[in-house]
């Protein structure tokens, strides 16, 4: 049988294609160790790529609404067209500053007071603790006799105490060391902090020609048809990440502020600090605000129990009309994502990365959904007689 030079490239690109997966599959543990030195190398820059997506989402709001094109070429303030980016750019990063700081400010003083609050009532809680116990023994006797019969194991205080300074003389270079990592990481991440910072900088600047550059190397390299079905996968994932987190903050906000009101309605104390913070933590996709109902009901439950106990009530009942009526339809709409694949994408991206799979695995299950829809859709039309 006679095999044409284009059918002779195609099986050795293929022979060569199962060497190169042998041979990954054979030194797996020095390729993932190659992946990880590499992504700890290129950290800054993801970083910095991930803070310059998020920041767009608010600059382009600033560009569209406050220096229309139209508008400034009409004025006499033309020379705002060459500044917009970089005032929408300071503009971006100064609202999200402020709402960062404004959650600060919020709920670290509340914290701290309850905190000092929380320390002068324990003692008075423990004493009080005390003295039932002691009431509750006199009045049951036999119960003082069960107690009185437990055997306590004597101490050898010697071995203790060498084993304590045995400990000590160990922990204090273990100690050290630790310091001196903990300080080195510090600087560390706060140096490619700063890079990352710098680089999402950049890249908005000058995001237009970036997005060109890549666009012409990708035509230029591969084929027509890998081109158009990359650039639509890209514009895809593009639209249903920036509406995912539009979406989540939209979400976000309208559940702080169901909480703020109602916690004031109902004279509940801490409205404003709970309703900020389920708000901010919200942000995690389903089951943040259980963090947010946790420091609230906690909080409460130092003053009185009884009206802890109805925040949980009150938690349960908000959830319920978020979880089931504003989240799919303000997060899963804003995807295109049905409300129990956002439930699906959820549980899968935390039971694999965390809280990160729980924020980037609803916008890459919506673009997944919707090829795998519109492919669908395509062969059932192609099938039609």
């Amino acid at each position: 049988m006679n095999l044409n030079r284009k059918n002779i490239r195609k099986i050795r690109g293929l022979m060569l294609f199962a060497a190169i997966v042998i041979l990954a599959l054979m030194k797996i543990d020095l390729l993932w160790e190659g992946l990880l030195f590499l992504l700890s190398i290129l950290q800054p820059f993801i970083v910095g790529g991930m803070i310059a997506f998020v920041i767009n989402i608010p600059m382009k709001f600033f560009e569209s609404m406050l220096f229309h094109e139209e508008r400034l070429e009409k004025s006499k303030v033309k020379w705002l067209l060459k500044c917009k980016r970089g005032i929408s750019l300071v503009l971006a990063f100064l609202a999200v500053f402020l709402v960062i700081t404004l959650v600060i400010l919020t709920i670290i003083p509340q914290l701290a007071a309850t905190v000092r609050e929380l320390a002068n009532k324990i003692p008075v809680f423990w004493s009080n603790v005390m003295g039932q116990l002691e009431i509750l023994l006199v009045e049951n006797p036999e119960l003082l006799k069960q107690v009185e019969s437990i055997k306590i194991p004597e101490i050898d205080w010697k071995k203790t105490i060498e084993t304590i300074i045995s400990f000590l003389g160990n922990g204090m270079g273990n100690m050290l060391t630790s310091t001196v990592t903990v300080a080195s990481s510090i600087i560390s991440n706060t140096v490619n902090f700063f890079i990352a910072l710098v680089f999402s900088v950049y890249i908005l600047m000058q995001k237009e020609k970036l997005g060109n550059q890549f666009e012409r190397v990708l035509k230029a390299y591969a084929s027509p048809k890998l081109y158009t079905g990359t650039m639509k996968v890209f514009g895809l994932l593009n639209r249903n990440f920036s509406n995912f987190i539009t979406g989540q903050c939209t979400e976000a906000v309208i559940l702080g502020m169901m909480f703020v009101i109602t916690m004031t309605v109902f004279g509940f104390d801490y409205a404003v600090m709970v309703g900020v913070l389920i708000a901010f933590t919200a942000l995690i996709p389903i089951v943040g605000a259980f963090i947010g109902c946790f420091v609230g009901a906690f909080l409460m439950l130092v003053d009185d129990p009884v009206k802890a106990l109805w925040f949980l009530v009150l938690f349960i009942v908000l959830q319920q009309i978020e979880g089931n009526l504003i989240y799919p339809h303000v997060v899963g709409n804003s995807v295109g994502l049905p409300s129990i694949w956002v439930l699906a994408a959820v549980t899968i991206g935390g039971s694999l990365m965390g809280v990160f799979g729980m924020l980037i695995f609803i916008p890459l299950l919506s673009t997944v959904y919707m090829l795998l829809k519109e492919d669908v859709n395509k062969r059932n039309d192609v099938m039609k007689p």
